[in-house]
């Protein structure tokens, strides 16, 4: 009998084993969020680094609880190479996945700061005694400072704040607001939001406030805003003669980017089959 043949042929078999387990254990924790393909993508080296549009910002709901795949939610921020991200309904464990594809698949190195609300099983995931996070989030090229967490004293139906950083947009140093209100027919509780938020935003002369409102550009809740800054579309006003584009899929404008101090240049409205909120980014001049 070859001993060491027998020896070989066991060690073989035990490697093989062995790399399966691994295997079949990553793929297990890497979830559903990564198809099948995202995989070998994902070890695929970046064909070339790209750079941000250092003047751009973006917010986007992303829509959770969602069967959608973080590889095409980075695709479709990396489409755009926005500066500064503001997502809302964000997982913290589903912002590192779409910050890690950003950077392995797209080239776009990102820092992130988390405005989690609540920890929340069912719609993060995660162990039953270590929910997921959840609330908003801030990924920026340039490196954030001066993180503020607020939960509103009345979220409504579910927690709700905001978060505010200090970063660097278009060469400039600019606070960065990102907020999330209260649902539907729930106005009073946004009016209330909106002045919380409002009295903050007012300490700056120069500010951008990301995110979703989730209520119209004549909604009184929103006056308090519209007294302190602009939405980047110029045509959008609370006023009746307003032209505001629509940016979810039941055809209402929810999502807002207020500048306070700051030019818009141009924006864009974008539809996506990944949530049913449109990604709205806008170009700023902030010399």
């Amino acid at each position: 009998m070859d001993v060491h043949g027998e020896e070989g042929t066991v060690l073989g078999r035990s490697t093989r084993l062995l790399a399966a387990v691994l295997t079949a254990v990553f793929v297990m924790l890497v979830g559903p969020s990564a198809p099948s393909g995202a995989l070998a993508a994902r070890s695929q080296p970046v064909e070339s680094a790209r750079d941000v549009v250092a003047n751009r910002v973006m917010t986007w709901n992303i829509c959770n609880p969602c069967d959608t795949s973080n590889v095409d939610r980075a695709a479709q921020i990396a489409a755009y190479a926005p500066q500064v991200i503001g997502l809302q309904e964000a997982c913290v464990r589903d912002v590192e996945r779409i910050r890690d594809y950003l950077e392995h698949l797209h080239g776009l190195v990102y820092h992130v700061e988390y405005g989690t609300v609540l920890q929340s099983w069912s719609r993060c995931g995660g162990a039953p005694w270590s929910p997921g996070g959840f609330g908003q989030a801030l990924l920026s090229a340039a490196p954030m400072t001066d993180l503020v967490n607020v939960e509103y004293p009345d979220g409504g139906s579910e927690d709700r704040g905001y978060m505010a950083v200090t970063t660097t947009v278009g060469g400039e140093s600019v606070r960065v607001f990102n907020t999330h209100l209260a649902q539907r027919r729930q106005e009073a509780v946004r009016a209330d939001q909106t002045g919380v938020l409002a009295a903050d935003v007012a300490g700056h002369e120069r500010a951008i406030v990301l995110g979703d409102f989730n209520a119209v550009p004549d909604a009184p809740e929103l006056s308090r805003m519209w007294a302190l800054a602009a939405d980047t579309d110029g045509r959008c006003h609370p006023l009746p003669t307003g032209t505001c584009k629509a940016t979810t899929d039941w055809q209402s404008k929810f999502d807002y980017i207020f500048l306070r101090g700051i030019v818009p240049l141009r924006h864009q409205v974008r539809p996506t089959p990944y949530s049913d909120h449109h990604l709205l980014h806008t170009d700023l001049d902030l010399t």
